[in-house]
């Protein structure tokens, strides 16, 4: 599982900047004005061998009573729960504030590790008196870096990585790993329920009760599985309850953990915005999917209602065109039997190796069907592939210029190798390198 950094800091001080400077593209919005991030961001990003999860948070302002700043407050204090590793930002031009020493109050009681940086020092080498000031918060020797002209972002990377935890063996390494994704009272945990027999995981109406993810191993004919049912995933516009910050940084832990992830949808909404944005995350992480529509029950049908229904999550999740759909009733458990054998089914996809020789026979025919692409004259030659992986099957095209390969061409390919071998239920990752 990926660190989580979380970068925590007064208003104002440059978090969003340093945030964008680390991952390296503009995600979180940047104005110079306090209480523009009002909502924690993730990303993830790279530093030498190490990847880990950044976090931006609102500036924590701990004696403001207004609405807005006490949720800021919240998700910055949750974020701080999650934390392997706390970058404490301060603005090295004003020097220490009070506020700054009541944030260091909130990090020294979490009793997790914390890299002290102080921003905005543009003049190499010659750092200003204010900066000694942040020794007495008893929090480590400051870092001076400037997140907007990139000094020494690397060296507080260094120190970052240092507290990041060894990688411990993965605990139920031979199970098939199932995280259970949704929006709030789409009916995850009563799924996980009916599928094993009894009452494992709370079942409530009321909208996210399921406040963590929770593992429960599970074995049948032999085969053996770890639900991991995860807290609902609601818009941000509704999200008030500072615990379903921290909710929703679970539910992202559990679909990095899993091999295959359920995506349930509740039969009598179809699928929201909120879907799309839950499910694009397992489908970045390369996870094996399965959509699984909920309350099937409550429709009522015809001999089309089912195709209908069909069509139009196709048409909303263009890019889960791969994953199999089910229609189930966690309540009268209908087809639920049925969800096992297709977890079973699309992990062997996800961990399908082809052989070379095979592999190259495909891509030679899909080449005579539709020739590769030209560019400026020069066409694009495909020498030979092979597979570099699974968990998603992964594959290398040895080409003569990998600028060639235009996209629309590598979704050709990609099609091709799921027409002849299946690979349902799973991303596909196909990347070109030079031949030399």
């Amino acid at each position: 599982m990926k660190p989580i950094v979380v970068i925590v800091g007064r208003p104002n001080v440059g978090k969003s900047t340093l945030f964008n400077r680390i991952v390296g593209k503009r995600i979180s919005i940047v104005e110079p004005r306090p209480g523009v991030t009002r909502d924690r961001i993730y990303a993830d990003a790279s530093w030498l061998d190490h990847t880990f999860t950044l976090v931006d948070t609102g500036g924590i302002e701990t004696g403001s009573e207004d609405e807005i700043i006490q949720g800021i407050r919240y998700q910055a204090n949750q974020a701080i729960q999650s934390a392997d590793v706390i970058i404490f930002l301060v603005d090295g031009r004003e020097g220490l504030t009070p506020a700054d020493e009541e944030v260091a109050q909130i990090l020294r009681q979490s009793k997790k590790p914390v890299v002290l940086a102080c921003n905005k020092i543009e003049k190499r080498g010659n750092m200003p008196p204010e900066v000694y000031e942040f020794c007495y918060l008893g929090l480590g020797d400051p870092i001076d870096i400037s997140a907007e002209q990139g000094y020494r972002i690397g060296d507080l990377l260094d120190e970052v990585v240092k507290y990041f935890p060894e990688v411990e063996e993965a605990e139920f390494e031979d199970y098939t790993k199932v995280a259970v994704i949704g929006r709030p009272n789409v009916g995850k945990s009563s799924i996980v329920n009916a599928i094993l027999g009894e009452e494992r995981v709370i079942v409530s109406s009321i909208p996210g009760t399921t406040r963590d993810a929770i593992d429960t191993p599970f074995e049948k004919d032999g085969k053996q599985y770890v639900f991991i049912d995860t807290a609902g995933m609601r818009r941000k516009s509704r999200v008030k309850e500072s615990v379903e910050y921290y909710s929703v940084l679970r539910s992202l832990k559990a679909i990095e953990r899993s091999d295959v992830v359920l995506m349930v949808i509740d039969a009598t909404q179809g699928v929201a915005e909120q879907d799309k944005k839950i499910f694009g995350y397992a489908h970045e992480a390369g996870k094996a999917s399965i959509i699984v529509v909920n309350k099937w029950d409550l429709i009522e049908k015809d001999h089309r209602t089912m195709e209908i229904f069909r069509e139009k999550i196709r048409n909303e999740l263009l890019f889960l065109q791969y994953a199999p759909i089910i229609f189930v009733s966690a309540k009268t458990k209908k087809r639920l039997i049925k969800v096992l054998e297709l977890i079973d089914y699309v992990m062997d996809q996800y961990t399908m190796r082809i052989k070379t020789s095979l592999l190259n026979e495909v891509i030679e025919d899909a080449m005579v069907v539709a020739e590769p692409p030209t560019v400026k004259g020069k066409k694009l030659k495909i020498y030979y592939a092979t597979q570099k992986g699974i968990k998603p099957p992964s594959f290398i095209l040895f080409v003569n210029d990998p600028q060639l390969m235009h996209f629309s061409y590598k979704r050709y390919l990609e099609n091709q190798l799921r027409e002849t071998f299946g690979l349902e239920g799973t991303p596909i990752r196909l990347s070109t390198k030079k031949r030399k």
